[in-house]
């Protein structure tokens, strides 16, 4: 993995979780510890409204932890209840905490190779919906990472289980002096929170 994103990772591992955030992380370690078991592919799909930046900043961290950890089989994707595109922030957030982002499509609805090694395939980045053709069909865990998603989609088909893993959006800092802080924290609190849940997870 590249220097300093190694860097932002050890800030990762050194935060903080509080037991209540360990007890709404628990089902998803728990649906990654079966799959491990079972010998099954462990695909998760993380879902918010607009596809734009929590779930963005989840399907890559978590991507990020599960190759850390070396937990095989993983694969995360992202989508929304609507199709917009993935915030220029968030891409911006990604690059200063140490991950290579190259725009490979640059459209209305931008998409994003983000790299967190050399020699790993990257983690392809854009907006769709949550069941576009792009993302698993079956079998996969579902996890809302807003409460208006987890409102607003009482069933997701295909998935195994739905988790409820929700952060607050920090579009709320757009268009203030406190916008670079605000991703940049909340970045940090999930990948944090996906470091914990990999690093609980047997082998």
């Amino acid at each position: 993995m590249y220097t300093k994103l190694l860097q932002t990772i050890e800030l990762l591992k050194n935060q903080d979780i509080r037991e209540d955030r360990k007890a709404t992380l628990a089902p998803l370690v728990n649906f990654i510890q079966k799959r491990l078991e079972e010998q099954k592919e462990i695909t998760i799909n993380f879902i918010c409204t607009h596809n734009s930046r929590r779930s963005h900043l989840s399907q890559v961290w978590a991507q990020v932890a599960s190759a850390y950890y070396d937990i095989p089989s993983v694969t995360c994707y992202s989508g929304g209840t609507e199709e917009t595109a993935m915030f220029s922030k968030v891409v911006e957030t990604l690059q200063q905490q140490g991950l290579f982002i190259n725009k490979i499509s640059d459209t209305g609805n931008p998409v994003y190779a983000i790299k967190y090694d050399e020699d790993r395939h990257p983690i392809i980045g854009f907006s769709k919906k949550y069941d576009s053709s792009f993302n698993p069909t079956s079998g996969f865990a579902a996890i809302m990472t807003c409460s208006q998603a987890d409102g607003g989609c009482p069933f997701i088909a295909g998935a195994d289980k739905r988790i409820p893993i929700t952060f607050e959006d920090p579009k709320i800092s757009d268009n203030t002096p406190e916008q670079t802080e605000v991703y940049n924290e909340r970045s940090l609190q999930i990948g944090a929170e996906m470091f914990y849940v990999f690093s609980q997870i047997k082998k």
